[in-house]
């Protein structure tokens, strides 16, 4: 029976997506795990892959079609023996959903201009097979679509190490190849403005991820009743562990300002539960683990990777894996699962001077905490006038959820944890 390939919902909030391309065309047979399309959601570009084999038989929804709904037939795949004719219009047929363990992360579509525009003078001529052929060593296990790109841009196959089943070399291999190894153009179609007329500007297309960010983060601005409070910290303690814990000959680690703060933060969640609270229209969703959302810059925007059961990590475990996701968010690479969910966000800008900001908060959760820089400053210890590094550090609060008192509570548990970090050790 004919099955229908559907929008996948890929978070939690997705309504829709843009079909940004078809790897395959009507006609094509494709396999279990074939990469069939790509898929721009809120957060990043996906490949979609099929979940049977078959023929393509229709596809209904065109590349580069915007705003397309969740669970919108987007093609049509026919198992053996089938034909278009036995799908008529009025008919009904199988539909299967495609999963979130059906979509890979990709980057950004730098490859594009190589797969279009550029044929490797040096192409090389190795044997390449989207099956492994076990009389042959020189035979390589490699996608379809991974063929194509590698063919058309003059890859020797035999440098790149395949990250799919059985060592199958995929199109992201290919990507991180071409990366690493070759210029690409700007990531952005840009249109320059003639210098003759009075202003001159470069304009920069929006992606669907940046629309769909300036449409969250709009909607969270105006319908969520945000209030703010500000507290500053004393740092002095927390930079004098920091330098010597990280110079320490038999350290393994280089721990940040950020890392401390996640610390504190996780354990100050723990004790007030009320600020680790989600909002629905029917209740409010108070989590019992605490799972931290740290807004990462991307060339495509901000994205959050989540630090899971932050409490119940040491120092240096929170390090590892913030400096591991932070990479992937930036590459591209994080899995759905790596930055949907979360209930509480922190947004650091002090490596960027930014003394004190605030922060929008990010739906359905109901509080994240904007950190500024440490800055030098007189201040009164023990009644005495003297010069420290106070950071400050501003919680954003949706009213629905947390009242004035339980946000204040929040920040009088997480000052002392940053201005004693002997404690988060314990």
């Amino acid at each position: 029976m004919p099955i229908e390939i559907l929008m996948p919902a890929l978070s939690p909030t997705m309504t829709e997506g843009k079909l940004a391309k078809w790897l395959v065309k009507e006609g094509d047979e494709v396999s279990s795990g074939d990469l069939i399309a790509e898929i721009e959601t809120d957060k990043a570009t996906m490949e979609l892959e099929a979940v049977d084999e078959g023929v393509i038989g229709k596809i209904l929804v065109a590349e580069g079609t915007e705003s397309v709904e969740v669970n919108k037939p987007i093609g049509i795949l026919l198992e053996e023996g089938e034909t278009n004719k036995e799908t008529p219009k009025d008919s009904k047929v199988n539909a299967k959903k495609i999963s979130s363990n059906n979509i890979k992360p990709i980057k950004q579509k730098k490859i594009e201009k190589v797969i279009d525009n550029t044929i490797n003078e040096n192409t090389n001529s190795l044997p390449v097979a989207s099956k492994l052929d076990e009389t042959g060593p020189e035979r390589i296990l490699i996608s379809p679509l991974a063929k194509r790109i590698a063919v058309n841009a003059g890859i020797d196959l035999g440098s790149i190490k395949g990250t799919g089943p059985s060592g199958r070399i995929i199109k992201n291999d290919i990507e991180t190849y071409l990366d690493n190894n070759q210029p690409f153009a700007s990531r952005a179609p840009v249109q320059t403005v003639s210098q003759t007329e009075a202003t001159s500007y470069e304009t920069i297309n929006n992606s669907n991820i940046r629309k769909i960010i300036a449409k969250r983060l709009t909607e969270s601005k105006k319908n969520l009743p945000h209030f703010y409070l500000t507290i500053e910290c004393n740092i002095d303690k927390l930079l004098t562990i920091r330098k010597e814990l990280n110079e320490n000959p038999s350290s393994t680690f280089k721990l940040s300002i950020n890392d401390f703060i996640i610390k504190a933060s996780a354990i100050a969640l723990k004790k007030v539960p009320t600020i680790n609270s989600s909002w629905t229209d029917e209740a409010i969703h108070q989590h019992n683990q605490v799972d931290i959302s740290i807004a990462v810059a991307t060339d495509n925007g901000l994205i959050t990777p989540i630090i899971k059961d932050a409490d119940k990590k040491g120092l240096s475990d929170i390090s590892s894996e913030m400096k591991l996701l932070a990479e992937r968010a930036r590459d591209n690479k994080l899995k759905p699962e790596e930055f949907q969910g979360g209930g509480f966000s922190i947004s650091n800008l002090g490596m960027y001077g930014i003394k004190e900001f605030t922060a929008i908060i990010n739906p359905p959760q109901s509080s994240i905490l904007a950190v500024g820089a440490g800055i030098k400053k007189p201040i009164v210890i023990n009644n005495e006038v003297k010069v420290a590094t106070v950071m400050s550090c501003t919680l954003s609060c949706d009213h629905r959820v947390i009242d004035g008192a339980i946000g204040a509570q929040f920040l009088a548990v997480f000052k002392p944890l940053i201005e004693e970090p002997l404690t988060l050790l314990l």
